[in-house]
């Protein structure tokens, strides 16, 4: 309320007006006031998604008292005679920088299984010489980087047709089986097919365009039907990889959307691929239409173990009502809860981001020191277990002391890191449980890029068959597999591959089994 010193000049009527018009319109002003800030802060996130910095590092101001390069060198006092001393020392070679046998003055690096083509250059000094006359004491070798116009061949088939005189009968060999029955696609071509638009994101229109250029027409539909049916023949293999994944104890698992099939004019529906990645570096996309609980349930079938996943509700929910299975959750989705607060709130934050750094800090360390099992549990028992325990007790002192609003972007990071306490806890007693999803993250990054290239999947059938190729794909990046040998050794072996061996041609066990020899194409064998 005013008082009546606070408005000396005015009469009491006026004043009774303006308690009035406080009093009816202080709560509208205060209601416009926190909506104009949290519009401010959802301004700064949209120009922090399309101007900020995409890594999540953190840049440590600098010192107030550390100098600019150059900064004072007019104030230096003149010297005398310079004191000199040597100084010797052993530097590890950069990535990129062993020696071998590349071309390290002009920085081109190639293997062995480049093919190489040489080319003569004559001397002009020698013409009109006898080999008498001159003598050849050396050679200067460059190397330069080329590139035919279209790298596809066509591979002309010939089979020759006799007669057999003694009983005038015909003899023709039979045409080589290919991958596809009754398609003109050979195993090359399809494996090169399915790299350039899942591993380099190039659509079918794209490669399309380039086959014309090289002089090669073909219809576009007749593309997508191959790759559609070498999805259909991998497909029993991500299945034997899917049921790795499940048979693990630690799983994490994460959804991203795609725009999949038509719901009307210009109008796509919206699917989800549920990533997960399994304890043996395997990782699978399974689409689904939805992101309900259900399916969840039909992807791991309530196979036991640590489900490691974001703060999505359907995997808590999933956890809660399915025995056998520990919800563990992401430290770096806690992270950035905080990060979205750190423009309304910066100190808090700074401390809170200071705690989940001094974990990473302690991870970190674990790696370098190799820690494993019972030696990497202990180590995270008598270092990071205080460090969440105090960040735990800072979370809830700060929730009661601040007294701001639910709406609070810090009210809303501590809520979170609160209520999921215990699914955070998880990692520190279980060596095997990663302190966060980002390795999940880092294997689903073909499906963002996806977007931005292909864009969509046409039908849902369409997006289940990206999702075989892709699983295979990024287990093969993740196994250190050539993808090209792998895809040409598999889709001709999986023919006359028992099934119940399958498993076998998995990315992880082909590695093992098959990788030293593997099948060529016919083109390989020409070479």
């Amino acid at each position: 309320m005013l008082s009546s010193s606070s408005a000396p000049d005015i009469s009491p009527e006026e004043y009774r007006e303006l308690v009035a018009f406080r009093e009816a319109y202080g709560p509208t002003v205060a209601q416009l006031q926190a909506e104009v800030a949290e519009l401010r802060r959802q301004l700064d996130w949209f120009k922090k998604q399309l101007f900020g910095p995409t890594s999540e590092r953190r840049l440590i101001d600098q010192n107030p008292r550390q100098l600019w390069l150059g900064e004072g060198f007019d104030d230096q006092a003149p010297q005398g005679e310079a004191k000199t001393e040597q100084v010797t020392y052993t530097r590890k070679l950069g990535r990129g920088t062993e020696r071998g046998d590349a071309v390290h003055d002009s920085g081109l690096r190639f293997d062995k299984g480049v093919p190489v083509e040489v080319v003569e250059i004559p001397n002009r000094a020698i013409e009109g010489l006898g080999p008498e006359e001159y003598e050849v004491i050396a050679e200067k070798v460059t190397h330069r980087l080329a590139q035919r116009p279209g790298s596809y061949v066509i591979l002309k088939q010939v089979r020759t047709v006799v007669k057999i005189r003694r009983d005038q009968t015909l003899s023709c060999p039979p045409a080589p089986g290919g991958v596809l029955e009754r398609s003109y696609a050979d195993v090359g071509f399809i494996a090169g097919l399915l790299i350039d638009k899942f591993l380099y994101h190039l659509p079918l229109y794209r490669q399309h365009q380039r086959l014309r250029q090289a002089g090669i027409t073909v219809s576009r539909a007749w593309l997508t039907q191959v790759v559609h049916r070498s999805a259909q023949l991998l497909g029993p293999i991500h299945e034997a990889q899917l049921e790795s994944i499940r048979s693990g104890r630690v799983k994490a698992v994460d959804e991203t959307p795609i725009k999949v099939g038509r719901t009307g004019r210009g109008k796509m529906k919206q699917g989800y691929y549920w990533p997960i990645y399994g304890e043996r570096d395997e990782l699978s996309f399974v689409y689904c239409p939805s992101r309900a609980t259900r399916h969840l349930e039909e992807l791991l079938q309530d196979s036991p173990g640590v489900l490691l996943s974001d703060g999505y509700h359907a995997y808590e929910r999933y956890a809660a009502k399915t025995p056998g299975i520990t919800h563990a959750q992401c430290w770096a989705h806690t992270r950035r809860t905080f990060i979205k607060a750190e423009r309304a709130e910066p100190d808090p934050v700074r401390v809170a981001l200071e705690h989940i750094g001094a974990l990473y800090a302690h991870e970190r360390q674990i790696r370098e020191l190799g820690l494993t099992g019972q030696r990497k549990k202990a180590y995270r028992e008598q270092h990071s277990r205080p460090v969440v325990e105090a960040f735990f007790a800072w979370a809830a002192e700060q929730l009661q002391a601040q007294g701001l609003l639910p709406s609070n972007p810090l009210t809303k990071a501590l809520t979170y890191a609160l209520e999921r306490r215990t699914a955070l806890e998880v990692y520190l007693a279980d060596p095997d449980v990663p302190i966060d999803t980002n390795h999940l993250e880092r294997g689903l990054r073909p499906i963002p890029m996806g977007r931005k290239n292909w864009m969509f999947c046409w039908t849902e059938v369409g997006a289940e068959y990206v999702g075989i190729i892709q699983s295979l794909l990024a287990t093969c990046r993740l196994h250190g597999v050539n993808p090209y040998d792998y895809l040409v050794d598999v889709l001709q072996r999986i023919d006359r591959h028992p099934a119940r061996d399958v498993a076998k041609l998995t990315p992880r066990l082909w590695k093992k089994h098959y990788a030293d020899n593997p099948l060529r194409s016919v083109l390989h064998q020409l070479e």
